[in-house]
């Protein structure tokens, strides 16, 4: 029998409980403080113990490290004593090693000049006369130096030629998490360094620790020991070891601090606890069933329903009210809880609907629209299958529908008739159609038919007045009601306020990109040589971009500027344009002008932003000698060193009023040599790809673009160098 805390309310039991502890709490509890406190007594005294040979075995793995890293200082000189002392190839020891171990590592010489091997180092170290000398006679120096970390910097220096002392000098700048190690500490164990000062060089606690000064004075006087202090409000337990350094490193001495938290030293006695405690609630339950029984009859129903109605009025509508009095109480609760159902059932039905109005509604894509859609009504409503059918064209129209059904794996897509007695059919029912058994169904119906289904709750999607698509409900059984209408009219509006969207988004997008190709073309039509040169150009780069791994955005980015890279031709008079012969200076700087005129065009268009690297930088040579700014190497846009190389080859390609075009071969072949001066080698290597994939595609014919009125009729390759002052 379970007992309820309820009755703690009525006054005659907090007596008995009050009694209870009284007469049996308070002994245990004066034996378990006894007791408590002499296992206190017992783990502080062998945490302090064990505090100091940690420090111990600490403070030894610190002095072993910096053993290992003079060793390895040694053999760096050593190589490079042996080895070239223009180049770090000479140093056996892998950099990576180095880099693991040591923030900077620097050569230093006698006249002040400095070689980094790893790292930079901020702090620049002076060395006084006394490790000057002690370097001099062979030994490493370790040092310390304020820096721009909170802790000192702690430097290693050693001779690089003992053969010639004095002459250079090894330095480094030790990683503290190497030297320390903290990693390796005992739980909840702190570790704090002190040099000879008692300054910090390294703690592992938040915050500089304020050792207490009878502890500092005693670390002065003893090599090791213990002590106690308080900090952040909290009890600590300590031990110490000092590691003398100064026969082997100069540097006097460090000290090497544990601690812990007395609290964290205790925890093992909050399992004492805990079986103390419940102890004390199980002689509680034992008082409490023998004594409140009669109490429990009464009082514990009341209780009951006071909870159940607290945790439908905070939502949590599947608690159920368990009474078994045989009375009033407990038909009270049966209706308690079938409201409570009747509740939970309505929240969870307007809980999804909202899910699937963000899903639908987040989206201007009509794929992701279907998918929420199919996916959403499952988990809300029960069904056996779901459709989707998208009506497109004009009278008689096509369905594409898309299916999903309970135990199928993911989503079949068909198409399917849509006659004009089915569009009249849901005309005249626009709230929900329902159709119960195999016969007389509509075309759109037939997936959830084909799998067994045989009834089904139709509701058509409207768009200015006409059907434009179609929700469909699939049972074995009829089942559906009122609720599920609402639920799925619900729904059916929202969705079609998505696909209006969509609709909208998706014109709006082929607008862009026509009124981008329809001026790509005017601009090419200003003369007869460039016809297409524009949209070439735009797929031949599109291509360079895609095998170069360029994401889908950044792909976007380059076909807007492809299409518009020769916008600023539309200055440049068509007499120069066309020229047949030789351009003078004054010409060819009045072409070279189109890249500005270009950018200055498209400048006070917010979308275009992104594409005016490419119209202003396209004719700029990776080696710096391009025009219109003599850029260089990676200052140039990515996507103006792509379109570089299609504008190139569909110029080599193409025949101008100044020249035939060459055999495609020819320009891959200029356009290859080219890498590395006129063009990024990248996107060389990327466009010989592209145009390997060609020749694989025409299946073993020449690898030849046939030029007819001066275009490419192949593939996608189309564009690139020439001059600075070309004509392209």
């Amino acid at each position: 029998m379970t007992l309820d805390a309820t009755f703690l309310r009525s006054r005659v039991a907090r007596r008995i409980f009050l009694l209870f502890v009284l007469c049996a709490l308070l002994p245990l509890s004066a034996l378990a403080l006894i007791a408590f406190q002499h296992v206190s007594g017992q783990l502080t005294m062998q945490s302090q113990q064990q505090l100091r040979q940690a420090s111990k075995a600490q403070g030894m793995s610190v002095y072993e490290r910096l053993r290992f890293l003079e060793a390895e200082l040694r053999l760096i000189a050593a190589d490079w004593s042996e080895g070239s002392r223009a180049s770090r190839a000479a140093i056996s020891v892998p950099l990576q090693d180095l880099e693991e171990r040591f923030t900077a590592l620097e050569i230093v010489t006698a006249d002040g000049r400095r070689q980094a091997l790893v790292g930079r180092m901020g702090t620049r170290l002076e060395l006084t006369p006394e490790e000057q000398q002690h370097l001099r006679s062979g030994k490493t120096v370790v040092s310390t130096a304020s820096c721009d970390a909170p802790a000192p910097c702690i430097f290693m220096s050693q001779d690089l030629d003992r053969r010639h002392p004095g002459q250079a000098t090894l330095i480094g700048q030790i990683k503290p998490a190497y030297l320390w190690d903290v990693d390796k500490l005992p739980a909840f164990v702190d570790l704090c360094v002190l040099d000879q000062s008692n300054r910090v060089l390294f703690c592992s606690a938040d915050g500089e620790p304020a050792l207490p000064d009878g502890a500092l004075e005693e670390m002065t006087r003893s090599t090791a020991g213990q002590f106690r202090w308080v900090r952040n409000d909290r009890e600590h337990l300590a031990g110490y070891w000092t590691v003398y350094l100064k026969p082997v490193f100069l540097a006097p001495r460090w000290v090497v601090v544990l601690s812990q938290a007395r609290g964290d030293v205790l925890s093992p006695l909050a399992a004492f606890r805990r079986i103390f405690l419940l102890i004390t609630l199980l002689a509680l339950w034992v008082v409490l069933l023998l004594s409140l029984i009669q109490i429990r009859r009464s009082l514990v129903p009341l209780e009951k329903l006071q909870e159940g109605t607290r945790r439908i009025a905070n939502q949590d509508f599947r608690t159920r009210v368990t009474v078994t009095s045989g009375d009033e109480f407990q038909e009270l609760a049966t209706s308690l809880n079938t409201m409570a159902g009747r509740l939970g059932r309505q929240f969870d039905s307007l809980r999804t609907i909202n899910e699937i109005d963000r899903a639908i509604l987040s989206s201007w894509e009509t794929p992701r629209i279907i998918d929420a859609v199919l996916i959403r009504l499952r988990d809300h409503l029960p069904h056996e299958g779901v459709s989707l059918s998208l009506l497109r064209g004009t009278p008689p129209h096509t369905a594409v529908t898309h299916v999903r059904a309970a135990g199928a794996e993911g989503e079949a897509r068909l198409e399917t008739p849509v006659t004009p007695d089915d569009l009249e059919q849901l005309h005249r029912h626009p709230e929900a159609l329902v159709f119960d058994g195999p016969d007389g169904l509509p075309h759109y119906l037939a997936p959830l038919a084909g799998r067994g289904l045989r009834s089904f709750l139709v509701v058509p999607i409207f768009l200015e007045g006409q059907v434009s698509a179609i929700i469909s409900l699939g049972h074995s059984v009829p089942v559906h009601d009122d609720d599920d209408v609402q639920q799925v009219r619900q729904v059916a509006d929202q969705v079609a306020v998505a696909l209006s969207n969509a609709r909208l988004i998706e014109e709006l997008h082929q607008l862009h990109w026509g009124t981008l190709t329809a001026l790509a073309r005017a601009i090419d039509a200003k003369s007869p040589w460039t016809s297409g040169h524009s949209e070439r150009v735009t797929n031949l780069a599109i291509e360079i971009g895609r095998a170069m791994g360029l994401p889908a955005d950044e792909l976007e980015v380059l076909q807007r500027g492809g299409l518009l890279h020769d916008i600023g031709k539309i200055g440049i008079p068509g007499s120069i344009l066309d020229k047949p012969g030789k351009l003078n200076d004054q010409e060819r700087r009045q072409v070279q002008a189109h890249v500005r005129i270009g950018v200055r065009i498209l400048e006070p268009i917010p979308g275009l932003g992104e594409c005016l690297p490419i119209v202003r930088q396209h004719h700029e040579w990776f080696d710096g000698s391009g025009y219109p700014d003599g850029l260089k190497g990676e200052a140039i846009s990515l996507h103006a060193r792509i379109l570089a190389v299609a504008d190139t080859y569909d110029a080599l390609v193409s025949s101008r009023p100044y020249r035939a075009g060459l055999d495609p071969e020819r320009a891959v072949e200029i356009i290859r040599k080219s890498a590395g001066t006129q063009f990024d080698p990248r996107a060389v290597q990327a466009f010989l790809q592209v145009a390997a994939r060609d020749r694989a595609r025409r299946s073993g014919r020449r690898s030849r673009l046939a030029v007819r009125n001066g275009r490419a009729d192949d593939l996608s390759l189309a564009g690139a160098p020439t001059a600075p002052g070309d004509r392209r």
